[in-house]
């Protein structure tokens, strides 16, 4: 462990040094012809990209951000797919020492607009198919992917390469301003300093167990943080090659690229597995394929069944939050690597120290027994989370800020596995896609139908969980299959095409409590009672 300690103590220097340089350590330090980037189409054809290509691309739109004003400590947003012109802008972005607002392509106008406002972006860029849902404010917009004289493309071309100078923010320097799901009130601010790339240049090295002749593909998108990490930083950093695919998934093209790229490390959500385990596509037989990750929802151990029997590997599954990073996994790492136990997340990652407390006072309970999972803040190196942008209250601190909640139940075993009991009871985990259900009802109450709504989780076995509703409709509005499928468009064009409710139950009225607040256990008890066909 001595030779693990050094390697933090090591990666932790590079990125808090007073002088640290996004702009350098993303690009400009490694060798201009070593190969960055590989861009996937729907159709598979695949584009390279090289370090020198990245720099030139990069520096260019960091010229256009410097001919509108922006610098330091400015929001610039994107709403993006996976393509080279995303990567170009936010390593532009970075160049300038502004701040990254990344948004997911899902979200309909009205998420981006309060995100937008919340971050108070003065620029917003996305694609030519995303820029109807970005709303009049006082932001430049700008468009990618088309050919007008004021798209990203043209003012690319117009931008002298050597106007812009790379802005040296620092360690402690802002890098990127995310939002939370939205799991009990409205998306959380959440901005990270440059040495939060730390602890994801660990996480690659140690965790995905990624090394200099792996070929490594991150299937999460970028308009997530775990993608945004997995996908773009921690691979930029390190000098590691990384793969974009264009689109959404499908299983016939992931085992077209994981064959045609010999992908060797290939981490995804474990929807993503459930998925290609559920298709009848081929499999091919020529696969480079010797470690499997997951994150972002518990991984069932069906899973790990077919990835043995098939392929011969073990997904390890991995933890993490927006607000942490990833503290907790199964490491690849051969001087890490351990047997994964069904049915359990993995031990405190390398920079990192967990606990479990007891539900109603904070002291770590024994071994073995249930309780708050948390951050054991003092001695997590890579912890760079102190409080919500704008203010916002946080009560995930705890004795004097000596522990991190993280909201979920869990136990620890003598060897430091953790085992995950369950999420905070009203967040909706689908996909990999930490869901709140603030927002959906909130999106229901506004249709002149309902005047009372309530969002579970329903278990899905691709999915793993999905968006269920309770809605109280209006005096004289009768129930109907029609009006389900009308809410559900509803949801989709008004907040996020990802998130619109499965099914949608109508109900006479919600449990409350005597204060008047959804009972929401009460909801998914009686779905679980009435055993409801999905």
């Amino acid at each position: 462990m001595d030779a693990v300690d050094a390697r933090v103590s090591e990666i932790l220097a590079t990125y808090t040094a007073e002088r640290a340089d996004v702009g350098w350590l993303l690009c400009d330090r490694h060798p201009r012809d070593r190969r960055a980037l590989t861009v996937v189409e729907e159709n598979c054809s695949a584009v390279e990209f090289t370090y020198g290509d990245l720099a030139d691309r990069s520096t260019r739109f960091a010229a256009v951000l410097s001919e509108h004003g922006v610098g330091p400590g400015d929001r610039v947003a994107t709403v993006m797919g996976k393509s080279i012109d995303l990567v170009s802008v936010v390593l532009g972005i970075w160049r300038v020492g502004a701040v990254y607002v990344p948004l997911f392509t899902a979200f309909a106008k009205e998420a981006i607009s309060s995100r937008l406002t919340e971050a108070s972006a003065v620029l917003v860029v996305a694609d030519v198919d995303q820029i109807g849902k970005i709303p009049d404010g006082p932001w430049l917009t700008v468009v990618a992917g088309g050919h007008g004289p004021e798209g990203l493309e043209a003012r690319m071309r117009a931008a002298p390469p050597a106007s812009s100078a790379r802005v040296t923010v620092g360690g402690d320097g802002p890098l990127v301003h995310m939002f939370t799901s939205g799991t009990t009130g409205t998306p959380k601010g959440v901005v990270h300093p440059v040495s939060y790339i730390a602890g994801w240049h660990s996480y690659l090295e140690f965790a995905l167990g990624v090394d200099d002749g792996g070929v490594f593909w991150s299937g999460a998108d970028p308009g997530w943080a775990y993608g945004l990490y997995t996908a773009l930083v921690a691979p930029l950093a390190a000098g590691v090659p990384t793969i974009l695919l264009r689109g959404g998934f499908s299983a016939e093209t992931t085992w077209t690229v994981l064959s045609d790229l010999e992908v060797t490390d290939f981490a995804a959500a474990p929807t993503v597995f459930r998925g290609l385990r559920a298709s009848n596509a081929p499999v091919p037989k020529n696969l480079s394929l010797k470690r499997l990750s997951s994150a972002g929802e518990p991984l069932t151990p069906e899973v790990n069944e077919w990835t043995r029997g098939l392929l011969g590997l073990t997904v390890h599954d991995h933890y993490g939050q927006t607000e942490l990073g990833m503290p907790i996994g199964y490491p690849h790492h051969p001087l890490l690597e351990q047997p994964v136990a069904a049915g359990a997340m993995g031990v405190a990652l390398p920079g990192w120290s967990v606990t479990v407390l007891d539900r109603n006072d904070d002291v770590p309970v024994a071994t073995g027994e249930m309780g708050r999972l948390a951050i054991v803040v003092a001695d997590s190196s890579f912890m760079t989370f102190q409080s919500y942008a704008g203010g916002v209250s946080t009560d995930r601190f705890c004795s004097d800020g000596q522990y991190f909640v993280t909201g979920d139940t869990a136990s620890l075993d003598e060897a430091g596995v953790v085992r995950f009991s369950s999420h905070d009871d009203d967040v909706i985990i689908m996909a990999g896609y930490r869901i709140g259900p603030f927002d959906i009802e909130s999106v229901l109450l506004r249709h002149p139908s309902v005047i009372e709504a309530a969002v579970i989780a329903a278990p899905d076995d691709v999915r793993g969980e999905v968006v269920e509703a309770f809605v109280v409709l209006s005096p004289g509005v009768p129930a109907s299959d029609d009006l389900a499928d009308e809410l559900k468009r509803w949801v989709k064009t008004n907040y996020a095409a990802h998130a619109y409710p499965r099914r949608i139950h109508f109900s006479e009225l919600l449990p409350k409590t005597p204060s008047g607040k959804i009972q929401r256990n009460e909801l998914r008890r009686r779905r679980s009672e009435t055993n409801v066909s999905q």
